[in-house]
């Protein structure tokens, strides 16, 4: 809790800027302390992730138990897309859970058009993988974000906090 609000303090920024990211096998450690602390962290404006989605044991009860801001698709589902019928099921399945509870999704390890345009079609609303970027050093962040950035005339009617552009 301190290590947050120090970097937001040092960097000058309302809790809403930042996003952390927990995974299901972090909560199922000391689940009771771990979710008094999200809490805690979420009352600061923190918004809150849950990665690796649907690779753990207790996905819905922890959905259930703390109200997430996204929700991570494991990259294993979506590297089988067009081969396994089952992992389509459970990305469409993880899409609608998502969305009808409020929470953002986003996809990982998305690598080609084809598994892009797949999430899409079924309500994936971001996604994050090489087919965005490969890794960059810092001095080129700026660029990467340029060439995402929606047009100035859009920026008027887009809530900043809605965008989300990953490597």
């Amino acid at each position: 809790m301190r290590a947050v609000e120090t970097a937001l303090a040092a960097a000058g920024l309302p809790g809403h800027r930042l996003e952390l990211e927990i995974t299901e096998s972090a909560l199922l450690n000391n689940e009771k302390a771990t979710l008094a602390t999200l809490h805690k962290l979420r009352a600061m404006g923190v918004r809150i992730a849950m990665d690796d989605f649907g690779t753990g044991y207790s996905s819905l009860s922890q959905l259930r138990s703390f109200p997430f801001d996204k929700v991570k698709i494991d990259r294993s589902f979506v590297a089988d897309l067009a081969t396994s019928d089952q992992s389509s099921a459970i990305v469409r399945a993880i899409t609608a859970l998502g969305n009808s509870l409020g929470m953002t999704t986003i996809a990982e390890g998305v690598e080609t058009e084809a598994q892009a345009a797949a999430l899409v079609q079924d309500g994936c609303s971001n996604v994050q993988g090489f087919l965005i970027s490969r890794p960059v050093p810092p001095g080129e962040v700026g660029g990467l974000i340029e060439r995402y950035a929606p047009p100035a005339s859009l920026l008027e009617t887009v809530n900043p906090r809605d965008m989300d552009v990953r490597t």
